[in-house]
């Protein structure tokens, strides 16, 4: 982040629990606000969200996919305000399109402690990097895939590679089991799949 010009902003959520017929055991008291507010949920947005102009985020819920808003879609902060986020959209259609990010309550049953969390936040994440899952169904010009182990199941790789809109967009960096780079990768195909 030290790397992007400018001031650092913060966005604090709003954290409560969700009292319903599935965790009826739980009471407003006994969680504090605190402890709420350091929960971290994968998929699921920060407590503390720090941006600046210009750094690059994804969207972590679909918020309208008729104009772009969709799981995982990538963006650039645009403008830091006191009631919204603008963000110029990276991905997809919908690339170059400027939209206006709300504040979102968004809720998760919380297994472990079993009570659901409402956190009121921005539904993004910083996104300097992201997964071969998550990068499923999206163009780039560049992509640059670091596999410190193998991948590890069918169609993995397929999809990492094919993401790129040309060969000289991609760069991969291969690595065994000790850490050093090697000049070939293992495709997992179960061949169960062409019976």
């Amino acid at each position: 982040m030290y790397l992007f010009p400018g001031e650092e902003v913060s966005y604090f959520s709003s954290d409560s629990l969700e009292i319903d017929a599935k965790n009826q055991h739980v009471e407003e008291g006994d969680y504090t606000v605190e402890f709420l507010n350091s929960l971290k949920i994968g998929n699921f947005p920060e407590h503390e969200l720090k941006l600046k102009l210009g750094c690059p985020v994804i969207l972590l819920r679909n918020l309208d996919q008729s104009t772009g808003l969709c799981n995982g879609t990538r963006m650039i902060v645009k403008r830091l305000g006191k009631w919204f986020i603008e963000v110029q959209i990276l991905t997809g259609t919908h690339v170059g399109d400027t939209v206006f990010l709300p504040r979102l309550s968004l809720s998760v049953h919380y297994k472990s402690l079993n009570f659901t969390l409402v956190r009121r936040q921005y539904p993004i994440a910083l996104s300097y990097a992201m997964t071969i899952n998550k990068s499923q169904g999206q163009t780039l010009n560049h992509v640059g895939i670091c596999l410190q182990r193998q991948v590890f199941s069918h169609g993995q790789l397929y999809v990492a590679m094919s993401r790129v809109t040309s060969k000289r967009g991609l760069k991969i960096l291969s690595c065994d089991s000790q850490g050093k780079p090697v000049k070939t990768m293992q495709n997992i195909v179960f061949t169960e799949i062409f019976e």
